[in-house]
């Protein structure tokens, strides 16, 4: 494995940090400089196909996390729990079994044909390999229950052992509530692993999440990749979910709601209201669910440069990078010699890579503060690496200045701005906004989070847990050939999940290299500060975890 890095790291692009960032950008020479080789090597070779996609559970994942601790060892990282770079992550691995299944839904007494994968997707959520339903399908609108927005979708209706079948996304702003729920930003109630949550709180034997693209930002093909195809994952030791857990497409769902009796459309426009009742389909999950099971360790990666101040070295900044993908994933039907290898080059070989090229840097200077770099598992399976880790941390969270995440990296090229949604939330936006200024640049115009990314990435786990957190993006306003650059970045919005998303060689990384050279930047401010960042009083933060409890 050495040999074929040196290889990659031999035949990588050679950049220069003035051809990285614009003529008027600056980094203190007293700061460490991520350099591109390194970054480009490492990326290479993540997203490479030797690496099988970076699956969790899956032969690549194995190499990953050798190449991790080894790399993490070389950069000159010290371990941060005992002699080990590993931390362990307990994972139960589920695979639905559609074709030993007899599972239909019935409306009417007819059954009513659902084809697993196009039509809908499940899996049990509670690690048990089978179970029998006969359950009474209810529309609960969004599912949600929020007490400070005077909302509850269950009220005066008992789910237990029903399947809820929920909207994804949260209720939309009216001309009266212009800011309910955030407005058109999404809250934590919007997600679906909020939603799974909430269906287990309120005792239901399973939920169906209702797919559209607008509300879950993503296609169909991105939920059925995910859950029809490969093993979903849970951690093995947290509270377990609901026997069944699942998506529905919104025309399957039309359908199955005009068999049942009811209106999907008029339905969904009843649920936007506070006086909406939830409503009991003529419907009903019917038969045997099958799943196969097992037990998966899976391990976290984490290496250290421990601080220099006496009494500051103490505390700690975190940086963190999730390194898993999708892995491997044939399908039925697939052509010999067809792709199936998932290799996440961008999301998110880019931010593990990024990771090392800043760790090789950071470990020659270190700062008054331990920086740790985390390369977490299992994000694309809900963050389980990050909740791992923020349920057993290995530094005390109260004595981390912050967690600052990278996922998926800019590969397009080096931009004027640099996006920093969620730091606002904490008194790490004033110092991530001096930080861009340092290095000539300014941060990227807020956007109402519509997709509510700063729930999707794993620096949640660490919010949740109440450390300073967000995550740094790519900004927008590129240096160079702006209308190619811009659609070149657009461009990437369909690779987003798919066996496409694939290194090129071509690429121009100054924005990938410009995006850690922040991100360390940032964290060295944090590290040399006199106090740690604190959450601003009156933030959404509170909310945030009351939501996540």
């Amino acid at each position: 494995m050495q040999k074929l890095f040196s290889s990659l790291a031999a035949t990588a692009l050679a950049a220069s940090l003035a051809l990285a960032f614009p003529a008027h950008a600056t980094t203190p020479s007293n700061l460490p400089l991520v350099q591109e080789a390194p970054l480009r090597a490492h990326l290479a070779f993540l997203s490479n196909d030797l690496l099988e996609g970076r699956g969790t559970g899956q032969r690549g994942a194995d190499l990953t996390v050798a190449y991790l601790e080894t790399q993490a060892q070389m950069a000159g990282l010290k371990p941060v729990r005992g002699n080990s770079y590993r931390q362990s992550v307990q994972i139960a691995g589920v695979k639905s079994l559609p074709a030993e299944s007899s599972l239909q839904a019935v409306a009417a007494g007819k059954p009513v044909p659902l084809a697993f994968g196009p039509d809908w997707v499940w899996a049990t959520g509670d690690s048990v390999a089978t179970h029998t339903f006969d359950a009474p399908l209810v529309f609960v609108g969004y599912g949600i229950t929020a007490p400070e927005e005077g909302w509850n979708d269950f009220k005066g209706t008992d789910v237990k052992g029903k399947i809820v079948v929920m909207m994804v996304n949260d209720p939309q702003p009216t001309e009266a509530e212009p800011d309910r729920f955030a407005g058109k930003a999404l809250t934590y109630y919007g997600r679906w692993t909020y939603k799974f949550e909430e269906a287990r709180r309120q005792g239901a034997a399973g939920v169906l999440l209702i797919h559209t693209k607008p509300s879950a930002s993503y296609d169909w093909s991105v939920v059925q990749n995910s859950w029809s195809g490969a093993e979903r994952f849970q951690l093995a030791e947290r509270t377990p979910g609901t026997p069944l857990q699942g998506w529905i497409t919104e025309d399957a769902a039309r359908r199955l709601f005009a068999a049942g009796g009811q209106d999907l459309d008029a339905l969904r426009a009843k649920a936007e209201h506070k006086d909406f009742q939830a409503v009991a389909l003529d419907a009903k999950l019917a038969g045997e669910m099958k799943s196969a099971v097992r037990k998966v360790e899976q391990f976290n990666v984490a290496g250290m440069v421990p601080g220099t101040d006496a009494r500051l070295k103490d505390e700690a900044v975190i940086y963190s990078a999730h390194w898993d993908h999708l892995g491997m994933q044939p399908k039925e039907g697939d052509k010999p010699g067809a792709d199936i290898i998932y290799n996440g080059a961008v999301d998110n070989a880019s931010g593990t890579a990024g990771l090392l090229a800043m760790a090789q840097e950071a470990a020659k200077k270190p700062a008054r503060r331990t920086q740790i770099f985390l390369w977490v598992a299992a994000e694309e399976q809900g963050l389980l690496g990050s909740a791992a880790y923020a349920a057993d941390p290995l530094w005390p969270l109260n004595k981390t200045a912050a967690a600052l995440n990278l996922d998926s990296l800019n590969f397009v090229g080096a931009t004027h701005d640099i996006g920093v949604q969620g730091s606002e939330r904490t008194e790490l936006g004033a110092m991530a906004a001096t930080t861009a200024k340092s290095m000539g640049m300014h941060i990227a115009q807020a956007r109402p989070d519509l997709a509510g990314g700063y729930f999707r990435s794993d620096h949640f786990s660490f919010a949740k847990a109440g450390v300073p957190a967000f995550s740094i993006n790519g900004g927008r306003e590129y240096i160079k050939d702006v209308e190619a650059s811009k659609a070149k970045a657009a461009a990437y919005g369909p690779r987003y999940h798919q066996v496409t998303d694939e290194y090129d060689a071509s690429w121009d990384l100054s924005g990938m290299t410009q995006q850690a050279q922040f991100t360390l930047n940032l964290g060295q401010a944090v590290a040399n500060a006199a106090k740690m960042p604190a959450w601003k009083g009156g933030d959404a933060f509170g909310k945030v975890r009351e939501q996540a409890q």
